[in-house]
């Protein structure tokens, strides 16, 4: 404990070696050479020692400087391959409007393939017509002659895995993602490992290296994190793909940075403990954790760790308003701990800065916010309530209009949402931004009057506040910030020859505007060329009160413009449906017939799971069949 050398004289090389690794090839030779405080010279193995520790910590550094490109490299092939996609489907679309067109020219005749809304059936069109039909003997679906389709192949198989989703990890109750989207995060976690292990010395006596690696994984992520949490990022636009669906990177990103910041700490720890070489060593325990350095550095893993904790689902669910505000704060003084921390931090910290005030101040506050004045109706199942509003869209004439970023005002698309404040609850409600799906049919192109409503279910805190408060009143002014969304799985429906609708509960809010889209907006065209399109919606719902979330008067226009409409009887009366058959016997038929088809499901998480792996076993027998789940984060 009594020797010359302490970690002021290594801290010196760490930061001499992380500026410019290559700036002095003999650096590495002449450190190892002497004692670097005025100590006597070292021992042939001690210098062999300090000469392999500063190689493995250069090393280190010098590899973390193409991290970042290689993953800028995967998103140029993922922006590639999102392009090409919505290529194919846009060229897909013209060749069935053509198909239509020819179609329509040679049969001029006016076709119908509506079908009514029944009690827990779906009838064909001429059957809908007859008025004392028993419909308890109306099957499900009319029976085909043709056989289903069953031609496995190896790509069919590959493809059925990659949709297929594992059922829930025992005990913990943790839902997992689909398989192809493990394998990416598998894939992310194998690439930092090769980053933290490369040419790394695993004996313990190294383990000042192995924890100084841990830190540069943590410091050269940290831009992703932010990038990945912010609502307006420019991977939406390259990728297709919204914050919320990229929502289970962010978290396995944030999960990764704990980890890393947890081998660092713990390895810093140990090595000044343990495992530092006696003549290294000088300082004590505490004279250690009294050092400024080491403080930050603590007050940076604590925030970064409470981040980690204050963001688990269970937490979320329960304290949904204290994870918003903890979230903000513990931002704020991890980013300010950490750049005091080390000055090589300093270029991560302010990039992930920059993202995190651009997102959040430039966007979200100044450019991306309307204040409208909702109307409040307390559902009758007494725990729902429909907040809505109606404005005239205004004019974007002007070039500037055209370019600047547009609030929910303007329009939004269907399956966007939107985050809802409402002053008037509180002062801490006046802080707070809760997610909603827009529950209404998104404007048309053409329209001058936009129709705002958005379906709103209690639970507690800020949705429990806002239902006591619409019972005392029939108005609030409210903030709304967004639309947020993608147009990803809008294009893969208008994409496919036939689509699967699938509902539960609330999960309508999401389906109704998709339906409304392609198959109303459709009939409102004269001129459209669109050809004749299957869409079939089944709903599922708790309770028979559910249904007036979602005016009658609708369902009926939809089923008018072709809707096959199957409301099975509600859960809490008859049980769960057999979703595998309905949802099944349509996949089936569009296989027999070889259409394409595109399913999309919202609603709980044992329903997403169930009719995403119905449509993968179709995969391997051959249908052509495209999922889109649409959920707010894992």
């Amino acid at each position: 404990m009594d020797g010359p050398y302490d970690l002021k004289w290594l801290r010196a090389t760490l930061k001499a070696s992380f500026v410019d690794p290559e700036s002095d090839p003999g650096f590495v030779t002449d450190a190892a050479g002497h004692g670097g405080g005025g100590g006597p010279p070292l021992s042939p193995a001690q210098r062999a020692y300090l000469l392999r520790l500063i190689t493995a910590i250069r090393e280190g550094r010098a590899l973390a400087t193409s991290y970042n490109k290689v993953l800028l490299a995967v998103l140029v092939l993922l922006t590639i391959r999102h392009w090409a996609g919505r290529y194919n489907k846009a060229r897909r679309r013209t060749k069935r409007q053509a198909k239509a067109k020819e179609a329509a020219e040679h049969d001029p005749s006016p076709s119908s393939s509506s079908s009514s809304t029944l009690e827990g059936t779906s009838t064909p069109p001429d059957a809908a017509k007859v008025l004392d039909i028993d419909v308890e003997l109306v099957p499900l679906l009319e029976p085909s002659g043709k056989p289903a389709v069953r031609r496995r192949s190896i790509p069919g198989t590959i493809r059925s895995w990659l949709a297929y989703q594992p059922p829930p990890i025992p005990i913990i109750n943790r839902h997992l993602p689909s398989n192809s989207t493990s394998l990416l995060v598998l894939a992310f976690y194998g690439l930092n490992a090769f980053y933290q292990l490369y040419h790394m010395p695993l004996q313990p006596e190294y383990s000042f290296a192995f924890a100084d690696r841990a830190a540069l994984i943590f410091i050269v992520n940290l831009p992703l994190l932010y990038l990945l949490a912010a609502k307006n990022q420019p991977l939406r636009l390259l990728t297709g793909r919204s914050y919320e669906s990229l929502n289970i990177l962010h978290r396995r990103v944030g999960e990764l940075l704990c980890f890393a910041a947890f081998v660092h700490f713990a390895g810093m720890m140990l090595y000044q403990l343990v495992l530092c070489p006696e003549w290294f060593r000088k300082r004590t325990l505490l004279q250690f954790l009294g050092e400024p350095l080491v403080l930050l550095g603590l007050g940076a893993f604590a925030s970064y760790e409470l981040l980690y904790f204050t963001s688990l689902g269970s937490f979320r669910q329960r304290w949904y308003e204290l994870f918003l505000a903890s979230h903000v704060v513990l931002q704020v003084a991890a980013l300010a701990f950490l750049w005091l921390h080390y000055h090589t931090s300093r270029p991560f910290v302010t990039a992930s800065l920059a993202i995190f005030l651009v997102d959040r101040i430039v966007w979200r506050w100044c450019a991306n916010t309307a204040i409208v004045q909702a109307r409040l109706t307390v559902l009758p199942d007494g725990d729902t309530l429909m907040l809505s509003a109606n404005w005239d869209i205004p004019s974007t004439t002007s070039w500037w209009s055209r370019l600047r970023p547009k609030s929910v005002t303007h329009g939004w698309r269907p399956t966007d949402h939107v985050f809802l404040s409402v002053p008037a609850l509180g002062r801490s409600h006046a802080l707070q931004a809760h997610p909603f799906t827009i529950a209404s049919a998104a404007p048309a192109g053409d329209d001058t009057h936009a129709w705002f409503n958005l379906l709103i279910r209690s639970h507690s805190g800020f949705t429990q506040d806002l239902l006591h408060h619409a019972m005392r009143h029939n108005s609030v002014g409210a903030r709304v910030e967004g639309p947020y969304g993608s147009s990803q799985a809008l294009d893969t429906l208008h994409a496919a020859d036939e689509v699967i609708l699938v509902a539960g509960g609330s999960g309508i809010a999401v389906v109704f505007p998709a339906a409304w889209a392609l198959l109303m907006d459709r009939a409102a065209s004269a001129a459209s060329a669109t050809p004749a399109k299957r869409v079939h919606l089944l709903w599922i719902m708790h309770s028979d009160e559910h249904r007036h979330w979602v005016p009658s008067h609708l369902l009926d226009d939809l089923v008018a413009a072709g809707l096959d409409l199957v409301i099975p009887p509600a859960t809490a009366v008859a049980g769960r449906p057999d979703v595998d058959a309905v949802v099944g016997d349509w996949l089936d038929d569009a296989g027999r017939n070889a259409r394409e088809v595109a399913v999309m499901v919202s609603g709980p998480d044992g329903l997403n799971r169930q009719v995403r792996n119905t449509a993968a076993r179709r995969k391997a027998g051959g249908v052509r069949v495209n999922i889109e789940v649409e959920k707010f984060g894992w």
